[in-house]
């Protein structure tokens, strides 16, 4: 009974318990209560010796390990924690900038049964990890090598011919990666659901084609940043990815209206769009959202100065407008007025709106806002509207001033 209420402590109270008697010492550190274990709380002192000797008690009954920000852990440690841990199903790594292609090379020979693979900003990491992970771990669903900036197509090439059943893949500020990589990913990963490129900056239009011709059960797309894609990329998600909950599509800004009608039109499910400096975008986007979007409950639209209170009238009517739409960010939009406070009145559900560098959005306007929605957080910019006469011949200076209201 005392093993089984050890089993829900966290690490920190079972090293306490540990302390109270030499029984419960035995209990304590029994491997069995060690399955699940997160030393990012410790993240400045952990040192290599330490995951060593984790990895041999825990043995064989570790499921899942994260050492997301230990700096001081490398291969040598990594390699007997693997040779100890043949079980781990779940390994976090993200920011263990000591660690190198060795580490994959050690999971590969003896972790055949990892599932969850955070390797972010390990910058060491290069195409023979992935290599390796094709060769070892056939079951691997989720890898995140974001800011492995060494990566190219051939590693991606190796990744996915052993491990067809990737269901996540975080790319994110991979530079190297062209289409090649995408139509690899497109050919092999039929079971593919989330999916980041961020700041891929050679990605074009050939590449997500295939992605969205191969990937049918995507769910969630980021190309932020990818700024050289266009209306095809919408065309195509609209065409093959009705399951897509997930767009975000910033700073992408030779995307239009037309696209957005196109993938509103098919993809019904759409909860989370980041529209932010797609700068052609009119009020058109809004009405198709709000038409054929109900599930719709974060939407990001700054910086794209040509929405006006007309669209967001409509999206304030729209289906989801009532029930779902939690967040909406309207920061550097220079059109809005109150009128557009005044349509949002009805969206019970919405918790948060941004309105930096609205220059027509008052504080009345925001006041008669919260009349409504009450716990609504409202971030905003306010500047005096007529300076204050000078005073002794010399006129004071006010800077603006960011608020919460």
């Amino acid at each position: 009974l005392c093993s089984r209420i050890f089993s829900f402590l966290d690490v920190v109270t079972l090293c306490r318990c540990a302390q109270v008697s030499r029984a419960w010492n035995v209990l304590a550190l029994d491997g069995s209560n060690w399955q699940r274990i997160d030393l990012f709380d410790f993240q400045r002192d952990i040192e290599g010796r330490v995951v060593e000797n984790i990895s041999k008690r825990c043995g064989g009954f570790l499921r899942k390990l994260s050492l997301r920000g230990c700096l001081g852990v490398g291969d040598n440690a990594l390699r007997t924690f693997a040779q100890n841990c043949r079980n781990i199903e779940v390994l976090n790594l993200n920011g263990c900038t000591k660690i190198t292609d060795a580490t994959c090379t050690s999971l590969s020979k003896f972790c055949s049964k990892l599932r969850h693979l955070d390797l972010a900003s390990c910058t060491s990491i290069t195409n023979l990890s992935l290599k390796a992970l094709s060769e070892g771990c056939p079951l691997l669903e989720q890898l995140i090598i974001s800011w492995c900036d060494q990566v190219t197509k051939d590693g991606i090439q190796a990744l996915v011919r052993g491990c067809g059943g990737l269901r996540a893949l975080s790319l994110k500020g991979c530079t190297q990666l062209e289409d090649e990589a995408l139509k690899y990913i497109g050919a092999h990963c039929p079971e593919l659901v989330t999916l980041n490129l961020q700041t891929c900056l050679q990605i074009t239009d050939d590449g997500l084609i295939t992605i969205c011709r191969g990937c049918h059960k995507l769910q969630s797309l980021c190309a932020s940043g990818c700024s050289n894609i266009t209306d095809a990329i919408l065309n195509a998600l609209g065409q093959n990815c009705p399951r897509l909950r997930i767009l975000e599509v910033a700073r992408c800004s030779q995307l239009t209206d037309v696209g957005f009608t196109t993938l509103a039109r098919n993809c019904h499910e759409l909860e989370k769009m980041d529209l932010e400096e797609c700068v052609q975008i009119t009020d058109s986007t809004l009405i198709q959202l709000s038409i054929h979007c109900p599930r719709l409950q974060v939407l990001s639209l700054s910086h794209c100065e040509l929405i006006t209170d007309d669209g967001i009238r409509h999206l304030g009517n729209g289906a989801c407008a009532h029930d779902r739409l939690e967040v909406i960010e309207l920061d550097n939009c220079p059109l809005i007025t109150d009128a557009s406070l005044e349509h949002l009145k009805s969206c019970h559900s919405l918790e948060r709106i941004e309105l930096y560098d609205c220059q027509q959005i008052t504080r009345a306007g925001i006041k008669r806002l919260r009349t409504h929605l009450p716990n609504i957080k409202v971030h905003a910019y306010f500047a005096p509207v007529t300076p204050p006469p000078s005073v002794g011949g010399s006129r004071q200076r006010f800077c603006r001033c960011c608020i919460i209201l």
